[in-house]
């Protein structure tokens, strides 16, 4: 299945001169999302995974399903103050500023294999926190998949360390 001919370009979006990739209409389709699920599985089987992490939000659309069918757990990272027992934090540069993410402290023990699941790498600030909270923790990141990636954007170069999987790149 070429999953690209499920993703929708919208022109233009969330501003001139961007062409967003919408995977929305990857998952309004029962069988190409079924299709991604079932591909991010076999790379997480094939790399040894404990658990799934997700960064909010459509990292939790794409990392629950996985999850569940390899029955393992899922952590979520969000921003702070969305978490309600005790979390760690990284603070992560953006284009025109920082942002921050957070993880449950418990969430991840020590010597765990993890998969970083989310739904697109574009310049890598996002799972390049990510990855840094699950190493906090103790974890072993173990892999990162995505359903898109945008090479033009280089966010591989900033997880050139970690077994990596894209399902579609522009």
């Amino acid at each position: 299945m070429d999953l690209k001919d499920y993703v929708t370009i919208v022109p233009d979006y969330p501003k001139k001169g961007i062409s967003f990739k919408d995977i929305s209409t990857i998952m309004d389709n029962g069988k190409a999302y079924k299709f991604a699920t079932d591909e991010i599985v076999k790379f997480a089987k094939e790399v040894g995974t404990d658990i799934i992490v997700g960064p909010e939000a459509r990292g939790f659309i794409i990392g629950c399903p996985v999850a569940y069918a390899l029955e393992v757990g899922f952590a979520p990272v969000r921003k702070p103050g969305k978490l309600p027992r005790e979390t760690i934090e990284v603070e992560y540069d953006l284009e025109y500023g920082k942002d921050t993410l957070t993880i449950h402290k418990d969430a991840i023990k020590p010597g765990q294999r993890v998969l970083i699941v989310d739904d697109l790498l574009a310049t890598g600030g996002t799972v390049g926190a990510t990855v840094e909270l699950v190493e906090k923790l103790g974890g072993i990141v173990a892999g990162c998949a995505f359903i898109i990636e945008l090479s033009y954007l280089n966010g591989r170069e900033k997880l050139q360390d970690y077994d990596m999987r894209s399902l579609i790149t522009y």
